[in-house]
C-alpha cells in the first residue's frame, strides 16, 4: 500500500505529520496530557530550521511526545514534538540552520548553516549522500511531498516495533532512554520517502551520522537560514 501527502503541519495538528486525521491529532494529544518526554538530553533554547531534497528512510515510526529544557533566558520551556524515527535514512542536499538572536557586541543575529550531502543534487550516488542509522527527529512543523509504503495508521506507540504479538528489536519503537505513552497514537510505514522538505525542530539524535561534503559557516543577520 502506498500513500501520497503534500502539504504542511503545525502545532494543533502535529500528531500526524504526513497523513491527516483529526482522530489521529485528538489521540496523540491524550499521549502529551499523560507525561511523555521526547529528546533523552534537555534540548537548548533555540529551534532549528531542516530543509533536504529528498529524504529516504526505512522503518519509518511516528509518535507524539514532548520536549524540554530551557529558553535563552534560563526559563523552562515545553515543545510539543512529533517523534519521527527510521532504521536508516538518505539524505540529499541536506541545509540545518540556527539562529542566535541578539548577539553581543555584534548587535545583531547570527546564523549558523550547516550544508552536506550537496553533491548528490547530481550525482545521484548514495556515497554522496547524508546517511543516518537509528535516527530520530524531533518535529514542530514539517513541509514536503510525502510517499509511504506499507503504512499502519493508528498503531499503539509502544507497539510500533511489534510484528505478529512478538517486538522486533532491529526496528525502532520509542526512542531509548526517552518515555512516550505506550496506549497513544502512532503510525508506522516499511518504507517512506519524502521530497522537497521544510523542517523546523528542536532535536535530532542518530546512531550514526555520517556528512559528506560537510560545510559549516557563519553569517551576520538571517538572511542564511535555510528557508
Amino acid at each position: 500500500m502506498k500513500s501520497q501527502v503534500r502539504g504542511g503541519t503545525r502545532w494543533k495538528r502535529f500528531a500526524v505529520v504526513m497523513v491527516p486525521s483529526v482522530a489521529a491529532t485528538a489521540a496523540i494529544g491524550v499521549g502529551l496530557a499523560q507525561g511523555a518526554l521526547a529528546a533523552s538530553f534537555s534540548i537548548s533554547g533555540q529551534e532549528f530550521k531542516v530543509s533536504a531534497q529528498s529524504l529516504e528512510g526505512t522503518n519509518f515510526v511516528q509518535y507524539g511526545s514532548v520536549d524540554t529544557g530551557k529558553d535563552l533566558t534560563g526559563k523552562d520551556i515545553a515543545a510539543p514534538v512529533a517523534v519521527s524515527g527510521f532504521s536508516t535514512a538518505k539524505i540529499t542536499k541536506m541545509c540545518q540552520s540556527v539562529v542566535t538572536p541578539k548577539v553581543p557586541f555584534i548587535n545583531d543575529s547570527v546564523t549558523l548553516r550547516l550544508e552536506a550531502g550537496t553533491e548528490a543534487a547530481t550525482s545521484g550516488r548514495d556515497e554522496d549522500k547524508v546517511q543516518a542509522t537509528g535516527i530520530y527527529l524531533d518535529v514542530s512543523d514539517l513541509k514536503a511531498d510525502a510517499q509511504f509504503d506499507n503504512i499502519d495508521i493508528g498503531v499503539a506507540a509502544g507497539k510500533l516495533n511489534e510484528f505478529g504479538g512478538k517486538a522486533d528489536p532491529t526496528k525502532p519503537g520509542i526512542q531509548p532512554n526517552t518515555a512516550a505513552n505506550p496506549y497513544g497514537f502512532g503510525q508506522r510505514a516499511e518504507t517512506a520517502t519524502l521530497k522537497n522538505v521544510q523542517q523546523r525542530a528542536w532535536a535530532t539524535t542518530a546512531g550514526t551520522f555520517k556528512l559528506p561534503g560537510l560545510h559549516l559557516s557563519l553569517h551576520k543577520g538571517t538572511d542564511a537560514e535555510c528557508y
